[in-house]
């Protein structure tokens, strides 16, 4: 049986783990922004700038990075917790031999 202690350290982690990824979302949110603000106006100085009426280049790092972004809100908001399920798995397997 599970204790409260168990719980409670349980519902840390995963609150912990929900946390890093608003923190990285922040981060993604704020640098794309950024990215974009260059792209837009800097027109035409420097060799990967553009502004409005050029190739959009920040979409490849947002792409890139969304990707990233993407897995770890799965892996913080998927329920059950995917690594949960697998590690009680492997538990109950090694506990019938």
């Amino acid at each position: 049986m599970v204790t409260d202690e168990e719980l409670r350290q349980k519902a840390e982690k995963r609150a912990a783990e929900k946390v890093d990824f608003l923190v990285h979302f922040t981060i993604y949110v704020c640098v794309n922004a950024l990215l974009i603000a260059l792209w837009y106006f800097n027109g035409g100085v420097g060799w990967f700038t553009g502004g409005e009426g050029t190739f959009p280049w920040f979409i490849f790092p947002m792409l890139g990075w969304g990707i990233g972004i993407t897995a770890h809100f799965f892996g913080a908001f998927a329920e059950p917790n995917l690594k949960d399920r697998f590690t009680e798995k492997e538990y109950q397997r090694l506990k019938r031999k």
